[in-house]
């Protein structure tokens, strides 16, 4: 059969320390006048944000901060953004922080000049074309962290809070229109987030490469993310203020997050699922469940596996080299064995592997998942059977 993709690239970029000042710039050329800025709560006092505001308010820009997301942001938490911005008749958005601004931002720009619920935007073929898309505003996305890559992304994350499901909401135009990729913001973040969102962009890198369809492009920007990775995130985690390890890891984050077009597979299937019932840190979450369901993939990805071994220069070229490898190097950042170290249990064990199975991440894993086996490799995660 003929090799056959629908293969796309994201959006201008503006990338490199300093970049930040070039913000009323963008705005200008996005012709945004009044922006709402949308991040999370642990950000809105930092010193670098509010050098952001005056930096807009010197410039003569009206914008008005929302700053009411949780860490895995809520439906709830897009409603009352989005009357934030109607009752300050913005006309933009400027999504700031880890995944949880970024994906909370994006969709609020999308709901901003919608009618219907939020739920009718999901990942299902053709649902985004129920939305006006003339109606929905400019976005400028702002990365703090070097994770998620949600910033080249035209989707977001938002759980539904009466059925605890984490939800993909997408549509074309919440690409953003500009990002600025300054990694000087992401010099404060702790030690122990650096390593948990970085291993988030390594597993977008991973899973994506893993999924088994034709994109060359896909697989070499994966494969790149991966090697940056390997070199920058220990230096991150021992030197936050190292700006070449920063850089490094965001150019990784936005790669990884370019990678996963392709798809992505069971860590983030089943991420996906505890973090809607337990509330636990989507990248740590993934960095936990990594080593687990390489394993369960071990024969289906068995051809990928030499020149991801030759890319990350490891003394072995096999799967038991490259497992031993994920492994070593999660621990050597802190990262937890287990998901009962984070404070998941199996109580909901059934249900995990329920809402796994439904998630649009499990059509990527490059071996076939039914939902007793996302159960059986949440369980085995949570016990630490390998």
């Amino acid at each position: 059969m003929a090799l056959q993709g629908n293969w796309s690239f994201p959006t201008r970029i503006l990338f490199g320390a300093g970049r930040i000042g070039e913000l009323p710039k963008a705005l200008k050329g996005a012709r945004v006048e009044r922006p709402l800025i949308v991040t999370d709560s642990g950000l809105r006092n930092l010193p670098a944000f509010t050098a952001m505001e005056q930096m807009l308010k010197d410039a003569g820009v009206e914008a008005t901060v929302f700053s009411d997301v949780k860490g895995n942001p809520i439906g709830g938490n897009v409603h009352d953004g989005v009357a934030v911005y109607r009752e300050n008749d913005c006309d933009g958005v400027i999504a700031v922080g880890g995944g949880s601004g970024l994906d909370a931002g994006k969709v609020i720009a999308l709901m901003a000049g919608q009618d219907c619920p939020i739920w009718d935007f999901d990942e299902t073929p053709g649902a985004w074309k129920k939305a006006d898309a003339s109606k929905i505003p400019p976005i400028i996305a702002i990365p703090t962290t070097a994770g998620t890559g949600s910033e080249v992304g035209c989707a977001g994350v938002i759980v539904n809070e009466e059925t605890k499901v984490k939800v993909i909401i997408f549509h074309p135009k919440m690409m953003p229109a500009t990002v600025i990729a300054d990694p000087e913001l992401t010099v404060g973040l702790p030690s122990k987030i650096t390593a948990a969102t970085g291993m988030d962009a390594l597993t977008h890198c991973i899973e994506a490469y893993s999924v088994p369809i034709f994109h060359p492009m896909a697989d070499g920007i994966a494969l790149n993310g991966m090697y940056l990775i390997e070199q920058a995130l220990p230096i991150a985690c021992r030197n936050g203020a190292d700006i070449d390890a920063r850089s490094k890891m965001l150019a990784a984050a936005s790669m990884g997050a370019v990678a996963f077009q392709k798809g992505l597979g069971g860590v983030h299937a089943i991420a996906h699922a505890v973090g809607g019932i337990y509330d636990t840190h989507h990248g740590l979450t993934n960095a936990v469940l990594l080593p687990y369901v390489l394993a369960f993939n071990r024969e289906a990805i068995a051809d990928k596996i030499p020149l991801l071994a030759q890319t990350l220069n490891l003394p072995r070229h096999n799967f038991s080299g490259v497992l031993d490898w994920v492994q070593g190097f999660s621990a050597s950042l802190g990262i937890p064995a287990t998901l009962a170290e984070i404070g998941v249990d199996t109580d909901h064990a059934d249900e995990v592997g329920q809402t796994a199975s439904k998630d649009s991440c499990a059509r990527g894993n490059p071996r076939r998942v039914s939902a007793d086996d996302l159960r059986g490799l949440f369980v085995n995660a949570v016990e630490g059977r390998l």
